[in-house]
C-alpha cells in the first residue's frame, strides 16, 4: 500500500471515529489485528457491541466506498469478531452489530461520512 493510500485510509478512520463519538458511540478498540485481518473500529452503542468497517475513497471513479465491502470481506470481519469476542468474554453478553462507515474525501472541504448500521 502506498503512503498516500495509507494516509487517506488513516484520515478516513479518524473521520469515522469522530463521527461515531459525536453520534454517541463509545470506542472500545481501533485497528484490532489478528492473523487473517483487522477490525477497524469496535464500539459500544448502548448495550450493543458494534464492529465497524471503514472504507475511504478520494472519489467514486472505482465505485463508492460502500461497494468495496464484498461478501468475502464481510465474512472475514465476522470471523475476526468471533475471535475478539472469545478473547473478551466479558463483552460477549451484548447484542452484536456489523456497521459500515463510508468516507468520501474530496479535494476541498470536509469529508462526507455515511454511517450504515447493520449492513452485513
Amino acid at each position: 500500500m502506498t503512503s498516500t493510500r495509507q494516509a487517506v485510509g488513516a484520515y478516513g478512520e479518524r473521520c469515522a471515529v469522530r463521527y461515531l463519538i459525536n453520534a454517541g458511540l463509545v470506542i472500545v478498540a481501533r485497528n484490532w489485528r489478528r492473523q487473517g485481518g483487522e477490525i477497524d473500529i469496535i464500539a459500544r452503542d448502548g448495550e450493543t457491541l458494534v464492529f465497524c468497517e471503514v472504507k475511504t475513497r478520494r472519489d467514486t471513479r472505482y465505485g463508492s466506498p460502500e461497494e468495496a465491502v464484498t461478501g468475502a470481506k464481510a465474512a472475514r470481519i465476522r470471523r475476526l469478531a468471533a475471535h475478539w469476542l472469545a478473547e473478551n468474554p466479558d463483552q460477549g453478553r451484548r447484542d452484536v452489530r456489523f456497521d459500515l462507515v463510508a468516507v468520501l474525501v474530496g479535494t476541498r472541504g470536509a469529508a462526507e461520512v455515511r454511517h450504515l448500521p447493520a449492513v452485513f
